[in-house]
């Protein structure tokens, strides 16, 4: 039987105000009569949370009430959406769950795309949705639906508070059912009535402990059994709460054995990219990190997963994106650690642990295995993903087909373009160690995903469902979670306006990020699809923009219309500079799909 560890809610140290928040007194409280509103802050205060993301709706008051002296920080958003990826944001960012509030019916709709986000990323979230009095309810009342026929499919968990004295414990349970095993959200719906009720004299509950599993002995030792018996064994690595502790052991343990390593999609930061820890096998210390798998994955990558005779999957299952639409890697031999079930794996599993892979790490660098690897295999992924990773000068593109005479080229006005690849080297020298990078969902995602390195653990959020809109309500929750870290946001023209306004929530609040706004006038992921679908018919894809370097000043943000490769360096300094939440924009050939090929 497998150990199991367990360990409280404030098992990573969550960033926040200077002033820790302290737990609320659970004496003082019952001493006070609380509605369930404020009983519902109180809970929040004693799990840790620090922020709550929202657009306020007259069906929560009474919880809005109970935030206006609680020591937790209410962060008013301009869309829904864009609260709900802040607090997945943050969820991804902290591992306690991120918070957002809104009201029933359209606020709630509008929400839907975070809660989906978060259950197919695996983040843990808990959206509150202000519900119709329950007197009112099957009368077709005023924004009334039915909150577990539209989130029932893709929460962990969808409860509404009926009973006001179990306030606490509803926030205490969802808090813990969101963080255990496979995270999540969590949909808990608060009618305005219920809200306003004695909760009794309770002062809350204690928060609730989360098992980390733990791999039994005998399941290591047979792990060992297989790494000895592969020649090319390959780990990948993905989803939540990777430290930098685990992160570093496990690259030290990989490349002490030349066992390359593989990120999942968008999880690359799980693990230190460049980590040297002297030389192995005449390596010189480079690391066993190469590359990730999924959209934008070097071909190298996608060759280690068919080649390997033995792939160990921690924290990510097989699934779709990474393994090329369930084509790649499905029968090697196969060993999957995840905490929970087998949840979104596809093929062939030969062993199977329950374990936090995070802390299985820790125990499987301790392990005596000493494989007889193919070094020359290793040292070819290395050198692969060393070439794939450095950037180099995108060749000029030919026109684009427009032989319709639609109009729909997507082109700027403006001829004068700027080389996203330049741009990716010039923050390769610029960033700190530990900057934060966010991105949401189009093709201009891929130049920072193939050559940002990533050197610390929560240093990247981005939809790993492929959700547009995400990259700047992140790039806000970042700054707040972390207000001594850089964060840089790149977004495509299309997906920073779907979220673009949040950048007013910046400036109230204090964020403070730059974004690269990538302007190529179209769809760019779309009409590359078009492009090879349909020639010469580009539909619906092409984008108006405004001057969003104006547009950012109008805010009180710093705005920057950049064109050219030698003037970036320049201009990012000077936004950064600014100590404002800033947007430079980048005027890019609409004819450019992605980071030049290189052979690999």
């Amino acid at each position: 039987m497998a150990n199991v560890e367990t360990e409280r809610p404030e098992f990573r140290e969550l960033p926040g105000p200077a002033e820790p928040v302290d737990p609320v007194d659970p004496v003082d409280l019952a001493e006070r009569p609380l509605s369930a509103g404020h009983l519902i802050v109180a809970q929040l205060e004693r799990e840790g949370v620090r922020r709550v993301y929202g657009v306020p709706g007259e069906s929560f008051l009474d919880v809005l009430d109970g935030l206006h002296d609680s020591p937790i920080s209410t962060v008013v958003t301009r869309h829904e959406g864009g609260a709900g990826f802040m607090a997945l944001a943050e969820g991804r960012l902290t591992g306690l769950p991120g918070v957002a509030m809104v009201t029933r019916g359209p606020g709630a709709a509008n929400a839907f795309i975070a809660v989906h986000t978060a259950y197919q990323d695996a983040t843990p979230m808990l959206l509150f949705v202000g519900l119709i009095p329950v007197a009112d309810r099957g009368r077709e009342a005023f924004q009334e639906f039915d909150l577990t026929g539209w989130f029932g499919s893709t929460a962990k968990k969808v409860v509404t508070l009926d009973d006001p004295t179990a306030a606490a414990r509803v926030v205490a349970e969802s808090v813990h059912v969101a963080r255990s095993g496979r995270p999540g959200p969590v949909v808990i719906g608060i009618p305005e009535d219920v809200l306003t009720l004695p909760a009794g004299p309770s002062g809350g509950v204690r928060p609730l402990a989360v098992a980390r599993p733990r791999a039994a002995e005998a399941e290591l030792k047979e792990l060992v059994r297989r790494f000895e018996r592969a020649r090319r064994p390959l780990v990948v690595v993905g989803g939540e709460e990777w430290t930098a502790e685990s992160g570093q052991e496990l690259m030290r343990w990989a490349t002490r054995h030349s066992i390359p390593v593989l990120a999942d999609f968008r999880a690359y930061d799980a693990v230190p990219h460049d980590l040297e820890d002297g030389p192995e096998h005449g390596l010189e210390g480079t690391g066993a990190y190469v590359g990730s798998l999924g959209y934008g994955r070097g071909d190298h990558a996608a060759r280690l997963l068919d080649e390997a005779d033995l792939t160990i999957f921690l924290g990510a299952p097989r699934g779709d994106v990474l393994s090329d639409g369930y084509t790649r890697g499905l029968d090697s031999e196969t060993v999957l650690v995840l905490p929970g079930d087998a949840q979104g794996h596809s093929g062939r599993i030969d062993q199977f642990v329950s374990a936090h892979a995070p802390t299985f790490v820790l125990d499987l660098v301790t392990t005596s295995a000493s494989p007889d690897v193919d070094v020359a295999w290793f040292r070819a992924a290395r050198e692969a993903q060393a070439r794939f990773t450095t950037p180099a000068p995108t060749p000029a593109p030919t026109a684009l087909n427009d032989s319709n005479g639609s109009g729909d080229s997507g082109a700027p006005d403006d001829n004068a373009y700027i080389d996203l690849t330049a741009v990716m080297a010039v923050l390769r020298e610029e960033l700190t160690p530990d900057a934060v990078i966010t991105y949401g969902a189009g093709n201009h995602a891929l130049w920072p995903a193939r050559y940002l390195p990533h050197r610390s653990p929560a240093s990247l959020v981005a939809p790993r469902n492929g959700a547009m809109g995400m990259g700047i309500p992140a790039a806000v929750a970042a700054s707040l979670a972390f207000p001594g870290r850089e964060v840089v946001s790149v977004a495509g023209d299309g997906c920073f306006l779907m979220n673009g306004q949040e950048l007013a929530t910046a400036v109230g609040h204090g964020a403070v990020f730059v974004a690269l706004v990538v302007d190529n006038g179209c769809y760019a992921t779309i009409r590359e699809h078009q492009e090879g679908a349909y020639p010469g018919r580009p539909s619906g894809t092409r984008l108006t923009n405004p001057d969003f370097a104006a547009w950012a000043r109008s805010y009180g943000a710093y705005g920057e219309t950049v064109t050219s490769d030698r003037d970036f360096r320049e201009a990012f300094r000077r936004a950064r500079a600014s100590g404002l939440p800033a947007v430079l924009h980048l005027i890019q050939d609409p004819a450019v799909r992605a980071p030049a090929t290189t052979a690999v």
